[in-house]
């Protein structure tokens, strides 16, 4: 990784104001453990997002944007359903790179890090840039009293270049179970349920998320798939020096911690302050940790997403 970067929108939500319009403050904060989100202003959009996080990234790694040969997004919530979301970006930030989107929702960033990691590993690519951004706020009902409080709007970049035996990327798994699509999901607005008035006047436009089976299927899957990932590389959560989770909920990072048996103190926790991002979560996290003086030169860091398809990948590499 040879730099970070991270946006989120201006306009904090506290609990409280969400309180004056009927939620529970304290309900959200004893479920989720979130005080506040971030909400994108009426004319911002996704790719905004990803362009000041990628922006900061590009300063970060002192490279241009010239020398960038490769650009991909991980988003659920695209500006348009065409072109993609990162040829949008891609003509904001003057480049010519070639530049896709990647779907696998709260996972999205992990897995167009992998993705990346291969162009570089083959020689494709000599510097990719991986965002994750995603514009929550758009697509969670605001009449919804549980789901509405635990999304926000924000974004993460990393620049990705060659590495070495000693440093870069030493393991990853990505999977996916649709057997429990329709757990978490957007019902219409596809190919199977266009959009029109009568799904609109549903709200299925919106997304839908039960979720009591994905809070206990998430912390499951995400500490048997950072035991296996780890176990690729022949090394020990002991041996981790930095945690990065998908900041969906405070209660499966707790839960995760526990699991593993690994120092809290250690982990990277973000999600009081800008709640469920989806893919923009683990990067966005990510930045601030290497911005605070967390993250060091040789350390192991070890991520995990986990969201909608269901799908989950984890990866952990060498600073």
């Amino acid at each position: 990784m040879l730099g970070t970067g991270a946006y989120a929108p201006a306009n904090v939500i506290r609990n409280e104001d969400l309180a004056e319009l009927g939620f529970d403050a304290d309900w959200i904060v004893q479920r989720t453990g979130i005080h506040e989100r971030r909400h994108a202003l009426p004319d911002e959009v996704t790719s905004d997002l990803a362009f000041n996080a990628a922006m900061q990234c590009l300063e970060d790694a002192q490279v241009s944007i010239d020398d960038v040969d490769l650009m991909l997004v991980g988003t659920v919530t695209p500006d348009r359903p065409m072109p993609s979301t990162a040829c949008i970006l891609q003509q904001k930030l003057g480049s010519n790179a070639p530049a896709f989107d990647l779907n696998a929702a709260c996972s999205g960033f992990i897995y167009a890090l992998a993705t990346g990691s291969q162009f570089v590993k083959t020689g494709h690519s000599e510097r990719v840039l991986v965002i994750g951004a995603d514009l929550m706020s758009r697509i969670v009902n605001p009449a919804d009293k549980k789901t509405y409080p635990l999304f926000g709007d924000g974004a993460g970049a990393v620049l990705l270049g060659a590495g070495s035996d000693e440093q870069g990327l030493l393991s990853y798994m990505m999977g996916a179970d649709g057997e429990g699509a329709g757990l978490l999901c957007v019902p219409a607005g596809g190919t199977e349920e266009p959009l029109n008035a009568s799904a609109i006047e549903a709200n299925r436009q919106f997304m839908h998320m039960d979720g009591r089976p994905v809070f206990k299927w998430a912390i499951r899957t995400v500490s048997d798939a950072l035991r296996e990932t780890l176990q690729h590389a022949g090394k020990s959560i002991a041996d981790v020096d930095v945690l990065v989770l998908h900041q969906a909920n405070i209660r499966i990072i707790d839960a995760v911690i526990d699991e593993l048996g690994f120092n809290p103190a250690r982990a990277v926790v973000n999600v009081d302050q800008y709640g469920n991002t989806s893919a923009g979560s683990i990067p966005l996290a990510l930045a601030e940790a290497h911005q605070q003086g967390r993250i060091h030169r040789g350390d192991l860091v070890l991520m995990c997403g986990f969201g909608a398809g269901l799908t989950w990948g984890t990866t952990l590499l060498r600073w």
